[in-house]
């Protein structure tokens, strides 16, 4: 006896930092959960990414790119597999695998560097090798609001983040649903992700 295949539905958010990626992400696994839907949240990178001993930040390189990349990818196969009982699976990834490539260009932008031309196409190839997100959210920076002190970011290299991470999607012709920081926007984003995990249910 064979067990039937089941369906696995990948969300993915990328964005500057500080931006509500993680909320955003928090706030449609609740509702997941409230309909019963199984669901798993990657998520903690940085917190992670903390404890290794690479350049973070506008100080990314080569090598901490790929280490996120192959960190978000392992993450999301790992999520999916704690669902393998599940007739319909719901990946949420906190920090979409296009999110380290774009942090990635923001730095060497910040620096005004470069790197030689196989290093950007390895990196690439990392990050097309997971299949497409079945919704993707890109957050959008707004100025406007205040960043706890705690963090010290700085302000020129979050605005470029923001920058590549449209710019990426555009060039990579990703469908992706723009989530700003009014409330009308996030609840949009929300239904999105509702809508989607409610159809692929009832397969």
């Amino acid at each position: 006896m064979t067990t039937p295949p089941t369906q696995l539905i990948r969300i993915g958010v990328m964005g500057t930092h500080s931006t509500g990626k993680s909320l955003l992400m928090r706030r449609i696994e609740m509702e997941l959960r409230g309909r019963d839907i199984p669901v798993q949240r990657t998520g903690h990178l940085g917190r992670r990414a903390a404890l290794v001993p690479l350049p973070k930040m506008q100080h990314h390189t080569v090598d901490s790119t790929r280490w996120v990349l192959a960190t978000c990818i392992a993450d999301e196969v790992a999520a999916a597999a704690r669902l393998d009982d599940a007739p319909v699976r719901v990946v949420l990834a906190d920090r979409a695998c296009w999110d380290a490539l774009a942090y990635f260009r923001a730095a060497l932008q910040w620096r005004g560097e470069s790197v030689p031309r196989t290093d950007r196409e390895a990196l690439h190839r990392l990050a097309c090798a997971p299949d497409p997100y079945d919704l993707l959210f890109a957050t959008v920076l707004d100025t406007g609001l205040p960043v706890q002190p705690k963090h010290d970011y700085d302000d020129r290299y979050r605005k470029l983040v923001d920058h590549h991470t449209h710019a990426l999607l555009h060039e990579e012709n990703i469908p992706y649903v723009r989530v700003t920081s009014h409330h009308a926007s996030q609840e949009l984003a929300i239904e999105h992700a509702l809508q989607l995990c409610g159809t692929e249910a009832l397969v």
